[in-house]
């Protein structure tokens, strides 16, 4: 049997029993760094507490998270595409869990500061690695539905991350930060086994020549989904589509504008989901909006997100990656912004699940679409410097809007939604369509 390209072995191999293991592998860790990602949101109050400081000045364990994202998210980015996708998911993951779990414990205000930071390093570099990996297990027609289906996972991790927060808050209100860090550790500490499974991408040891290996991956892919007949023939048949090497940059000539643009929409659309869903389970427990109050609204918030996902899911392989984000971009918009118009209990509520179900949606076109933006030897850096902006959008919601949220929130949400309908403009010239396009 003679096959032509690494997408035709990879269609050979099948999608079956290994993919759904690395899928479950990877959402479990996903689910566990949106419960970081968004815990501030529900431990401020608990933390202001202990150690008897503002709420704003508890905001602040939420900002080194982000920074230590940022860093995390490009530096373990470019060690991906230099030493490959293996030993970078085993150790960033290895930092998430450790720090992630020493937080819970922390002595002092300091020191949680100091544990979030470490924390943000791990979290950062899991979340473009684990995408860079799962892109190039998939074959360009299925590729979109499961990269959407794992940011799904973003959806549990929500929930979980609101139930535990309403159990902490009835057991120890004093202390429930606590109680939610540990919580938030435990599927990363679970995940740190199960990576150790994973074998390395064979796309990454295709384009670097190490072509043996990446037929033994392959033939174990073929394997695990029940079409060992064709595992030896793979060995044989696979040759590399490219010279190996690597480019030196996203900014060289021919990326140079996609990647401006596609990362200035991961700057817009974070620090607009950030200033939202940060910012949101704190003033609703501040103000009183009826049922509107507290993790139980939010718990329906997170649930929200689910059908955003199934219908994402849906657009990237029915309608394609771009039209499918903006039309995303532009229904979040206008839950922003239909938000900052409220003024009855009915319309905040309709707008902040609009907002929930729009949002996500909008995440997971956005994941789906990045990694396909950019060839194998620059994947893992470009959705490292993606991870890196969402981070810097997450670091700008909590201190450039500080003081418009403060001032007016309904003004705030209107300027998130301009933003918002800025990066669906810019998102249409982006001058690529991916759908089922194999992977360079």
């Amino acid at each position: 049997m003679t096959i032509a390209s690494y997408d035709a072995a990879l269609n050979s191999a099948g999608v079956g029993a290994f993919q759904k293991r690395l899928f479950a592998v990877f959402g479990l860790v996903w689910a566990a760094d949106a419960m970081q990602v968004l815990a501030i949101g529900f431990t401020a109050t608990s933390i202001a507490v202990t150690f008897a400081i503002p709420v704003q000045q508890a905001l602040q364990a939420g900002s080194a998270l982000f920074l230590g994202m940022l860093v995390g998210a490009f530096l373990f980015g470019r060690l991906a595409d230099r030493f490959g996708r293996r030993p970078v998911l085993i150790a960033s993951v290895l930092i998430d869990a450790t720090f992630g779990l020493a937080s819970a414990f922390a002595p002092s205000f300091g020191w949680l500061i100091a544990l979030r930071f470490l924390t943000g390093l791990g979290v950062g570099g899991t979340l473009p690695v684990d995408y860079a990996m799962m892109a190039e297990f998939l074959p360009a027609d299925r590729r979109g539905r499961w990269l959407v289906a794992l940011e799904g996972f973003w959806a549990v991790g929500t929930v979980v991350l609101a139930l535990t927060s309403l159990a902490a808050q009835g057991s120890r209100p004093d202390d429930a930060w606590r109680i939610v860090f540990a919580v938030t550790a435990a599927p990363a500490l679970i995940g740190l086994v199960l990576r150790l499974l994973i074998p390395e991408s064979p796309l990454f040891l295709f384009r670097r020549g190490r072509i043996a290996e990446a037929n033994v991956v392959l033939a174990q892919v073929a394997r695990a989904n029940g079409h060992a007949g064709i595992a030896a023939d793979l060995s044989l048949a696979v040759q590399p589509d490219a010279t190996p090497g690597s480019a030196p940059s996203i900014f060289r000539p021919d990326l140079r504008r996609r990647s401006a643009l596609i990362l200035a929409v991961w700057l817009l659309v974070s620090a607009s989901y950030y200033g939202v869903f940060v910012w949101l389970p704190v003033r609703l427990a501040g103000q009183g909006f009826g049922f509107l109050r507290g993790e139980a609204f939010l718990v329906l918030v997170a649930l929200a997100q689910v059908p955003g996902y199934a219908l994402a899911a849906y657009g990237v392989e029915r309608w394609g990656r771009r039209p499918t984000l903006v039309a995303f971009l532009l229904l979040s918009a206008i839950g922003c912004f239909a938000f900052g118009l409220g003024s009855s209990v009915n319309l905040l509520a309709t707008a902040t699940l609009l907002m929930s179900f729009a949002l996500l949606g909008t995440w997971g076109a956005l994941y789906a679409f990045t990694p396909e933006l950019f060839p194998t030897e620059l994947r893992a850096t470009g959705m490292g410097s993606a991870g890196a902006m969402a981070r810097l959008g997450g670091l700008l919601s909590p201190t450039v809007f500080a003081p418009l949220i403060a001032s007016s929130f309904s003004l705030a949400l209107a300027v998130f939604a301009a933003l918002l309908a800025l990066a669906a403009a810019l998102t249409v010239t982006i001058d690529l369509e991916t759908r089922r396009m194999p992977l360079e």
